[in-house]
């Protein structure tokens, strides 16, 4: 037989993109179209109800960026369609085939309830099927006109990322606005061939069914009538049915197949349009579902949920109705889908508590897996989290994204750094989009890393990242690939499912220990500093709150906990967790509003803070201490007078009669308090640490040294950081001065001033308390620099084997060698609030109060010795999504510990991140709870959210090794429990009898007491 392959394929693509495809709507009317642009941000539906609209042509530009144009659609079904399936048809004049990143819109009746929205891949709205003819149509369209960030694929800059720089030209061109005739012969014979023509084009050459398949194909187009497509498509299909009919392999992969519609919560677009995405998408969402009986949608963020809730209440109705049918699948059990590094270990168990209990409320389900497929790597603290909010499984898929290694696994289980292990996946299809392509098809089956041990693997199907979701194409290339030969055969159902036939089928699968680090988009450590610095600060700054508001509510009478305000903050900063705000990879508008919100929120908590320890009566000054270690440090009076003090853990102690400690002595550049000696160079770096308690050179180089590094990656900028970084800098070492500015008893102080580069300039106060080896630079940053990255890099004189990063409830051991390609890899790490290096008997730390990026790396002297440089990374200036990201100016401190222990680093992270807190007040009520034991470690105290008046302390073992303690409560205690993340009993704890709860902790163990109250107390 002669090769026709090439003839047949390119005839097939021709005649199916040239004549089936235009014949899919056989007749059409258009609409009349009237039009009114909303000023400003986007009005409710009776405001543009009532507004005054003028005629709008096709043809028409329309919509500035960033805008909102309302269209008033009128028109008449003809009567001769009575009988047919008609639909209005709405193209807004879309870029591209991406519906999250471009014009879209939501189709209202007249009383306001939303139909279903518009978008590149979906541009009906169904009128009847069938109509009786003579129907009178009249639609309000809300139109969002959106730039397409994305025009040039990230490579130039655009101001079209903030409403402030975009301008007001209009961005599209209105193409069609028609009510007009689906084609139903003729639409299922397009995704017959469809199907078929992919499929084949991805079986081998050497395959007969590919042959098969094209020979059938070939036949079709010959008994296709091409002036009579409608006419003639019948046949067609019946030509095609037996090839479509043959069963597939019995051996034949199975990939569950799971609706779902990805909406970053913002990203390309801000916060407010996310509220107007998300009810396009479940309007779309709830509509497929009337018309698919077997679709099954998966949606994950109980924040988005709630937007429609409030915003849109026909919605949120339809969503109701589709849970309780059993096509709507609650997931994922988190406020939103976070970054999976950067947030705190209280902050990921409030986004699990948070969503999880919504959901429960909401719909009575309880979520049982994390759903966070397009975070950036994924801390070893995640599978005892999700495992004590109730949950047995976890699905990602961005891992796949890895620059340099591949992962080995699709299915296995995942071990934290406690032990604890979860069921995960990582769908081989490599997208949380899919569409039930050929291509993804038949890269799943090649992609699967389990073949002859596991038969199946989840595939999330749905337009994503700007929402879309599934269309009603992609169902039916669903049911077309339920069984047929060649393909995997496709099932759709709940996730929950899959991953009971998973596990069922592989319950040994193979075990991954410890992160899950993500080779790519390191940089997300590091860009738009002022929104990392305001997580953490927003993170510390709850955590206080609702220490003292504990406190006050069980010292204090008349005292109410604000629990409506707490649990609304906390939300606030659990929405700005999400995994494009807080990574820092979003447009300049959501930045710029989320430093915004963190300033309100820091506002608002210091409020609630003063007026908690204000309940507790005016007195003397004392000294407030949030930390969960005991502290003997400096602190400034009101004054700003320094002054000494000691103070328990969780509580406060007056600020009179504070110890004496050896007072710092400055002599030159010369700070020395008697356990550490600083020596700081004319060029502003340190020349010499000095550890006195163990007669040890701590630096093997120019400690402090700031670098300025060339910073431009392979592709995304915010997102990347590339290995050639290291290849190109500049070591800061000019100084416009260097000035002793503190000489007092207890503290010593020099500031050293630094320009350099475009208009740069850096100040440093590098400080020595008494009575602490802590050396802290408290850094002011006017910057002005492009595609630059600064880090500060000390060099310490210890052969270090791996480096210890704080993570959530722990910390994490890194090699500091590059023997692997999978250490190589680790070039750029994050970590929390310390970084600390040891070998055998001597160990030091360096401790920061916003930064998350670092690297650490060792080099072997000629003298023999070997040096540890750890370096942090300070800030960056990436151009694209936000041409003017980390601009302008920074503060922020880090430290050096010298002679550290991890206890030490755990302790001083704390005091450093919870600064003391001098305030007037009475008495000195007992500590809400004090725990004797090493290493168990109190990370939240607050009153129980069902509002009992239980209190609730959160425990976890910090140094990774067993402790044992006993807990004391500052009230009479009438009983505890061991409680799950949503504070729901688990067993009773172990209460001796003079009061204390026993605690026994595995290493980086979290453990949740539920201690209730003696009535009266």
């Amino acid at each position: 037989m002669h090769d026709e392959r090439r003839r047949i394929e390119e005839r097939v693509e021709r005649v199916h993109n040239q004549r089936i495809k235009p014949a899919i709507y056989s007749a059409t009317v258009p609409f009349e179209v009237e039009a009114w642009q909303a000023p400003g941000e986007p009005v409710s539906f009776e405001e543009a109800a009532a507004a005054r609209y003028a005629p709008f042509a096709m043809d028409t530009p329309w919509g500035p960026p960033w805008g909102t144009t309302w269209f008033r659609m009128r028109g008449r079904v003809p009567a001769e369609w009575a009988g047919r399936r008609v639909e209005a048809v709405i193209d807004l004049g879309f870029v591209g085939d991406w519906p999250g990143n471009q014009a879209e819109a939501l189709v209202h009746l007249p009383d306001g309830r939303p139909l279903k929205a518009v978008n590149p891949l979906n541009q009906y709205v169904p009128i009847g099927n069938p109509v009786a003819g003579g129907e009178e149509i009249d639609y309000l369209v809300e139109a969002a006109s959106n730039p397409d960030i994305l025009a040039d694929n990230f490579s130039r800059t655009t101001p079209l990322g903030d409403i402030l720089t975009a301008g007001d030209k209009p961005l599209y061109t209105f193409q069609r606005a028609d009510i007009a005739v689906l084609d139903e012969e003729v639409w299922h014979l397009d995704l017959d061939i469809q199907v078929l023509r992919e499929l084949m084009v991805h079986l081998g050459e050497h395959e007969p069914r590919r042959h098969e398949i094209m020979h059938a194909l070939d036949r079709a187009m010959d008994a296709l009538d091409l002036d009579d497509v409608s006419g003639s498509a019948a046949a067609v299909r019946e030509l095609l049915a037996p090839v479509l009919a043959r069963p597939a392999h019995a051996s034949a992969h199975t990939i569950s197949g799971v609706g779902h519609a990805h909406i970053d919560s913002a990203w390309l677009w801000p916060i407010r349009e996310t509220k107007r995405k998300t009810s396009r998408t479940f309007s779309n969402v709830t509509s497929l579902a009337d018309e698919y009986d077997d679709f099954i949608f998966a949606c994950s963020q109980a924040q988005q949920y709630e937007w429609v809730r409030d915003n849109y209440p026909h919605v949120w109705a339809r969503i109701q109705e589709s849970v309780k049918k059993g096509q709507w699948a609650p997931v994922g059990g988190m406020w939103v889908e976070a970054d999976g590094n950067l947030p705190g270990g209280e902050a990921i168990a409030r986004q699990l508590i948070h969503g999880k209990r919504f959901f429960i409320e909401h719909f009575g389900v309880e979520t049982k897996g994390v759903w966070l497929p397009d975070s950036f790597g994924y801390t070893a603290a995640y599978p005892q989290l999700a495992k004590l909010a109730g949950n047995d499984w976890f699905l990602t898929q961005k891992i796949s994204w890895n620059q340099t290694n591949k992962f080995p696994h699709h299915t296995f289980w995942w071990e934290g750094i406690d032990g604890t292990r979860i069921f995960t996946h990582f769908p081989p299809v490599d997208t949380y989009n899919a569409r039930f392509s050929g291509e993804e098809m038949d890269r799943a089956v090649r992609n699967y890393s389990e073949k002859g041990a596991g038969t199946r693997s989840l595939a999330p199907f749905g337009w994503g990242d700007g929402g879309g979701g599934p269309t009603r194409e992609i169902m039916e290339r669903a049911r077309r690939l339920a069984d047929l030969e060649g393909s995997p055969k496709v099932v759709v159902e709940h996730p929950d499912e899959f991953f009971a036939k998973a596990r069922e089928e592989y319950p040994d699968a193979p075990v991954w220990v410890g992160e899950l680090y993500l080779e790519l988009h390191r940089a997300t450590y590091t860009s738009q500093a002022r929104t990392k610095q305001g997580n953490r600060r927003s993170e510390h700054r709850l955590r206080e709150a609702e220490l003292w508001a504990t406190t006050a509510a069980l010292h204090a009478p008349g005292y109410s906990y604000p629990y409506e305000k707490l649990d609304r903050l906390w939300k606030t900063v659990l929405l700005h967790q999400f995994h494009d705000i807080l990574p820092g990879s979003s447009i300049a508008w959501v930045h710029r509003e989320a430093e915004a919100e963190y300033a309100r929120v820091a506002e608002e908590l210091e409020a609630l803070t003063a007026e908690a320890v204000a309940a507790l009566g005016a007195g003397e000054a004392r000294v407030f201490n949030t930390s969960p270690f005991e502290r003997a440090e400096v602190v400034r009076t009101a004054e700003g007078t320094p002054a000494y003090v000691r103070v328990p853990a969780n509580g406060s102690a007056p600020l009179t009669g504070a110890e004496p400690a050896q007072p710092v002595s400055v002599s030159g550049r010369v700070l020395d308090n008697g356990l550490i000696r600083v020596e700081v160079a004319e060029d502003g770096t340190l020349s010499s640490v000095r550890d006195h308690r163990t007669n040890r050179e701590v630096l093997a180089d120019q400690g402090n040294l700031l670098r300025l590094h060339t910073d431009l990656p392979n592709y995304w900028d915010a997102w990347d950081i590339d290995k050639h970084y290291k290849n190109r800098y500049k070591d800061l070492l000019e100084t416009d001065a260097v000035t002793v500015v503190e000489e007092d008893p207890l503290v010593g102080a020099i500031r050293v001033t630094r320009s350099f580069g475009k208009g740069s300039k850096i100040t440093q106060m590098i400080t020595v308390r008494a009575g602490s080896p802590r050396i802290d630079f408290e850094t002011e940053i006017d910057w002005h620099e492009a595609e630059k990255i600064l880090k500060a890099g000390f060099p310490v004189d210890i052969r270090a084997p791996h480096s210890s990063a704080e993570i959530q409830f722990g910390h994490v051991q890194r090699p500091t060698h590059t023997n692997t390609s999978w250490e190589a890899a680790r070039f750029e790490v994050s970590g929390h609030r310390w970084v600390h290096i040891a070998e055998p008997g001597y160990g030091v730390a360096v401790i920061n109060d916003s930064t998350y990026g670092h690297d650490v790396s060792r080099t072997v002297r000629e003298d023999g010795g070997t040096t540890t440089r750890v370096s942090l990374s300070l800030v960056r200036a990436p151009r694209i999504p936000d041409p003017e990201a980390d601009q302008g100016k920074h503060r922020f401190t880090y430290s050096l510990l010298p002679g550290a222990s991890i206890e030490d680093a755990v302790a001083e992270g704390y005091s450093l991140n919870l600064p003391l807190r001098v305030a007037d007040a009475a008495g000195a009520p007992e500590p809400v709870v004090s725990v004797a034991g090493d290493g168990v470690t109190v990370e939240a105290v607050k009153l129980a959210d069902d509002e009992s008046g239980d209190v609730v302390v959160r425990l976890y073992e910090c140094g990774g090794g067993r402790s044992t303690g006993v807990l004391r409560t500052g009230f009479p205690l009438a009983g505890a429990q061991v409680t799950d993340l949503l504070e729901r009993p688990l067993e009773d704890a172990d209460v001796n009898a003079d009061g204390g709860v026993a605690v026994a902790l595995r290493p980086f163990q979290v453990l949740t007491l539920r201690l209730r109250r003696a009535e009266g107390s």
